[in-house]
């Protein structure tokens, strides 16, 4: 009937590791976006036509809740991936203009303070 402690560590192992992986790659982040959204966008399409009956929020207000609130999770957590993706491309661009900073010569960089001053 319940499940061995081991097995409940395992599962949260594997969500911690399927976590990270998602996180970390950004093909995988972006496709998880995207794969988000078209099932946000298919339940919202079915909620209003072929679930419309179940849904009907005066017959069964906890489906409707409950639909609504997937609907909503859904989004949140695309429209967060995409903030963290946004926020890692920006973080990666300053490093590479730093990292381009640091390997050209002040001499042959125009817009270095420093070539202006020496001259």
């Amino acid at each position: 009937m319940d499940e061995p402690p081991e097995k409940n560590l395992r599962t949260a192992l594997f969500v911690v590791h399927a976590t990270r992986g998602v996180i970390r790659d950004q093909t995988a982040r972006r496709k998880t976006m995207f794969v988000l959204l078209v099932v946000a966008l298919v339940l919202l399409f079915a909620g209003s036509t072929l679930l419309r009956s179940i849904l009907n929020p005066r017959a069964h207000p906890v489906w409707f809740i409950l639909y609504w609130l997937v609907c909503g999770w859904l989004t949140v957590t695309a429209m967060l991936l995409a903030l963290f993706d946004l926020l890692v491309v920006r973080a990666q661009a300053r490093k590479a203009e730093r990292l381009l900073h640091g390997k050209v010569p002040e001499a042959q960089n125009p817009d270095s303070p420093r070539s202006t001053i020496d001259q």
